[in-house]
């Protein structure tokens, strides 16, 4: 009757892994965290997560940042470094280096960076050799 479903306490557990920067607050220094990360407001330093990061309209990053995937709405300015996806909106602003494994830009967007796309790097394995029957 009363039993304890694991499945809905470890989704729970996997939504509240969200970091949250509102708008009007400011951030110097360096912030690292296992979750995503949702800015709004201003961050002066350095970004290192594995998850998703979006940045709002009002949002502001002046460092670096290191993750997955990134969605940006505002502005960016340092050295950017995605496995994933780099999605930039319209209002976006991103100047710096960028290294990305994907990118997908809107019209109107402001992109003055230096950009290097990494895609996915297969590795053959017994390349070139035959096995010996």
């Amino acid at each position: 009757m009363f039993s304890d479903n694991k499945k809905n306490k470890k989704m729970a557990e996997a939504t509240s892994n969200q970091n949250i920067i509102a708008k009007g607050t400011t951030i110097v220094g360096d912030l690292k965290s296992d979750g995503d990360f949702r800015i709004d407001g201003t961050i002066e330093g350095n970004i290192k997560t594995p998850g998703k990061v979006v940045v709002g309209k009002s949002g502001s990053i002046k460092g670096s940042l290191e993750g997955t995937d990134a969605h940006f709405e505002g502005d960016f300015t340092g050295k950017l470094t995605l496995t994933g996806t780099l999605t930039l909106k319209s209002t976006a602003n991103i100047e710096g280096d960028v290294i990305v494994g994907k990118l997908a830009v809107e019209p109107g967007a402001t992109f003055n960076v230096s950009c290097a796309m990494q895609g996915y790097k297969k590795e053959l394995k017994n390349a070139g050799q035959q096995k010996a029957i």
